[in-house]
Parts: structure tokens; C-alpha cells; sequence
């Protein structure tokens, strides 16, 4: 367990930032993930978004690093440290030494590799720091854009589970992807 007073750590890549999110990128978090563009493959994400519900989505999401649940920092250029771009977490399960990796870009910063820097520093993050063994995603099919950004990553495919997801009123295909520590150190 991660002490309770301890904060998320601060993570630099070449071109950004990825730190705690604060309560002032609520705002931030409702527009850009509330976008229908970004909403469309975020599995609990309303469009429009309320920001009170982005506010409780971020408090949530602060307390998993102490409680040892797992990490979201928030996805910001170096330059630019205070401009919210997206998120990046990792959701731990201690037991079984795994996590499941999610991440979220507003539509302004697609296109430039951030998806890809953002979630390879929080995978070596994962790797290193939090001592897991493996880490997966699922994306929702359709979403070919979030499936190259995991196969950049080195992440395998490893099947599809059939109407597994509900969004809105219909059931979604959900893609899945994950990669094993021996093979990230590989």
C-alpha cells in the first residue's frame, strides 16, 4: 500500500508532462472529454459533460495513488504545464499484479504522438515503480486509432469479446490488448 499522504509523481517525457490532476482542470476534463468526438469511445463519459461530474471524476481519481488503486495524471505539454490536454491512468489489481491502462485526448491534441508518449511513460511507470506483471487495455472496435497507438506500444492483440461493453442503449465489441513485463524489458 502506497502511504496515504504520499502524491502522485510527476513524470517528464520529451515533449510533456504528465502530473496530478488538480480540481481547477475540471473544467478542462468536461469540455475535451465531453467532446462527442472523444465521447464517442469513452466508456462513462457524457456528452455534454457537467463539470461538477468532471470535479467528482478527478477527486476520485486523486485518491487512487494512496489508496494504491492505481494512478491518472494528467497529460500536459512541458511548455504549457497548466493547459490540460488529456488523461493517462493505470488501474491496479495488487492481487493478480496487473493493470489495466486507459487514456483519453482532447481532439486539439490528436495526431502529434501524445497518446503514444504519454501512455509509454506510465507503462514503464508501471513496469518499474509499481512492479507489475501485465498491463492491458480495451478499446472499444471502431476506435483504429487508439488500437495503433497500442500496437506502437508493443502491446499484442489478444482478441475481442463480443458485446461486452454498454454504452448509451447498445452493447459494444471490445478490443483487447495487453503486453507481459518480460516482454516490455524484452
Amino acid at each position: 500500500m502506497i502511504d496515504a499522504v504520499a502524491r502522485a509523481p510527476l513524470l517528464a517525457t520529451e515533449h510533456l508532462l504528465l502530473r496530478e490532476l488538480r480540481a481547477d482542470d475540471a473544467r478542462a476534463v468536461a469540455v475535451r472529454a465531453g467532446d462527442r468526438k472523444v465521447a464517442r469511445y469513452l466508456i462513462a463519459v457524457p456528452t455534454p459533460y457537467p463539470v461538477s461530474l468532471a470535479a467528482r471524476w478527478i477527486a476520485g481519481r486523486q485518491a487512487w495513488w494512496p489508496q494504491g488503486r492505481g494512478i491518472t495524471l494528467g497529460i500536459v505539454r512541458r511548455n504549457e504545464p497548466d493547459e490540460l490536454l488529456g488523461s493517462v491512468s493505470l488501474r491496479r489489481f495488487v492481487r493478480d499484479r496487473r493493470a489495466e491502462l486507459g487514456y483519453w485526448l482532447g481532439t486539439d491534441a490528436w495526431g502529434r504522438g501524445f497518446a503514444t508518449e504519454a501512455a509509454r511513460a506510465l507503462i514503464d511507470f508501471g513496469f518499474r515503480e509499481m512492479n507489475l506483471q501485465r498491463i492491458y487495455a480495451q478499446v472499444l472496435a471502431g476506435n483504429a486509432a487508439s488500437c495503433r497507438v497500442l500496437e506502437k506500444l508493443g502491446m499484442q492483440n489478444e482478441g475481442m469479446r463480443r458485446r461486452h461493453i454498454r454504452k448509451g442503449k447498445q452493447l459494444h465489441d471490445v478490443v483487447l490488448y495487453g503486453i507481459l513485463r518480460d516482454e516490455w524489458s524484452a
